[in-house]
């Protein structure tokens, strides 16, 4: 293999000026990670997990590379099925090649140089020996859970928990010696999603955790206060919600209480019930992250389980979810304004799915910064389907004409692998290259210092001023 190939992924990848990699080098590369959303499992970072070999630390429960394999016509035995892990990790090397411009072949990359030092292009010729060569790594302390953390230079991340969850290895955690703080983010969507035909048996569950009976509304709430304050007790500060969009239909709490009661006792409840009891509980627990002067995170415009052959033999979060084309703009505008109303709204961050909502969350943020917090509404960067370079690039311009770049609280990986933090990198790169051009081209001044406190700000400090850990 020539020495090109074998440099793909260089010390100035994605830096196309001087200014570019002044700025990245200096200013944004040194920097630790805050990570503020994602879903590893703290039980594998409390027991500092090892993973028997790159398939089950790499693939495992990656649906970005399963959807890629799939679509290159690659059986779901190498996928998540039988298949051995080396037959499953030599399936996806095949398929490396064919990933030209999808993000997947940028992260395979850096992944691969960034964890295991290995340069050279993923491939059938090479994956036998990558497979031996990183599972062998993989099984030895320096490839743990934590280790892999520190690694990365993570100072901060936050899993995401539902109400019930007992946060024992958060507890583990907080009390042990390893050097990332890891926090938790309380996502109360199932106790939302009053239509879906597991919701009582999910309530259930919320009595149990809450050690409550749970008949009316107000029950509902008594309990989610009782998990809030537990949450909070453990150190949480932050919440999020996964909703195709925010609804906003307000009705009195007597017809709130009907509803769920309706619910509790087996009757269905219609489309305009559904939005008229989502937005009263969303009204509900927004208030009562801001009395404890929590951030909210809103996660929109998500249509998931299209596939529903695929849905019932593989279930959840396996790969079958796409883009939707919901109107957000007034529900979540109403939303945040009755909230506001009465000085209750607190931090919040606003992440959308669909590109076409890119200028409205950009400015439906500026509508509620009211002065009482540095960037207190946020537009959060990239999500799932845009976290790659156009669509990366699109947020960070559309924010910079319609609102403050300089006040944004920077990336997050969203991600169940360990080995995704150089996205934090990928992201960096990207930035210092978008102001990097924009330097050269007389657009800013050519003041290396000042730009690149401004990047820095972006890539770590505004975070950790924003969440105060």
């Amino acid at each position: 293999m020539d020495s090109s190939q074998k440099n793909f992924i260089h010390s100035d990848f994605l830096l196309e000026s001087k200014e570019a990699k002044e700025l990245y080098h200096n200013y944004a590369a040194p920097l630790p990670i805050i990570d503020y959303h994602n879903h590893l499992s703290p039980e594998a970072i409390a027991n500092n997990t090892l993973f028997n070999n790159i398939t089950k630390l790499w693939l495992a429960d990656d649906h970005y590379k399963w959807r890629a394999m799939r679509t290159l016509g690659i059986n779901e035995r190498f996928i998540t099925g039988d298949a051995s892990d080396k037959d499953k990790f030599i399936k996806f090397a095949e398929a490396m090649p064919y990933m030209l411009r999808n993000p997947l072949y940028h992260w395979t990359h850096l992944e691969l140089s960034r964890y295991f030092g290995i340069k050279e292009q993923l491939s059938l010729k090479n994956a036998e020996a990558i497979y031996e060569e990183t599972s062998a790594l993989t099984q030895t302390k320096e490839y743990s859970t934590q280790s892999l953390l520190e690694k990365m230079n993570v100072e901060m991340l936050c899993t995401t928990e539902d109400p019930i969850d007992s946060l024992q290895h958060h507890t583990f955690l907080a009390k042990s010696d390893f050097n990332t703080k890891v926090n938790t983010a309380f996502r109360p969507d199932k106790t939302l999603f009053i239509n879906g035909s597991s919701y009582n048996t999910y309530i259930d569950q919320l009595e149990e955790a809450s050690n409550g009976s749970i008949d009316t509304y107000e029950d509902l709430c008594i309990a989610l206060q009782k998990q809030i304050t537990f949450f909070h007790s453990k150190g949480c500060r932050l919440s999020d919600h996964g909703l195709e969009y925010i609804p906003f239909q307000l009705t009195d709490q007597k017809e709130i209480d009907r509803i769920f009661r309706a619910k509790r006792s087996g009757e269905n409840i219609s489309p305009l019930e559904s939005e008229q009891f989502q937005t009263a509980l969303l009204i509900f627990l927004g208030k009562e992250y801001s009395k404890l002067g929590w951030v909210q995170q809103f996660h929109l415009g998500a249509m998931r389980n299209n596939n529903t052959r695929m849905l019932n033999k593989m279930g959840p979060d396996s790969g079958w979810d796409s883009i939707g084309d919901y109107s957000i703009a007034f529900g979540l505008s109403r939303y945040l304004d009755l909230l506001d109303s009465t000085d209750q709204l607190s931090k919040t961050i606003l992440y959308n799915l669909n590109p076409a909502d890119n200028e409205i969350m950009a400015t439906m943020i500026g509508n509620f910064n009211d002065g009482s917090a540095k960037g207190k509404i946020q537009w959060g960067s990239g999500w799932w389907f845009m976290d790659q370079l156009d669509g990366m690039s699109n947020q960070i311009n559309t924010l910079s004409n319609m609102g403050l770049i300089s006040c944004f609280i920077g990336m997050l990986t969203d991600s169940r692998s360990f080995l995704s933090f150089p996205r934090h990198e990928y992201f960096r790169r990207l930035l210092c290259n978008i102001f990097g051009q924009e330097m050269e081209k007389g657009l800013l001044p050519n003041d290396p210092k000042w730009v690149g406190k401004i990047v820095s700000d972006i890539c770590y400090y505004n975070a950790k001023e924003y969440f105060k850990y």
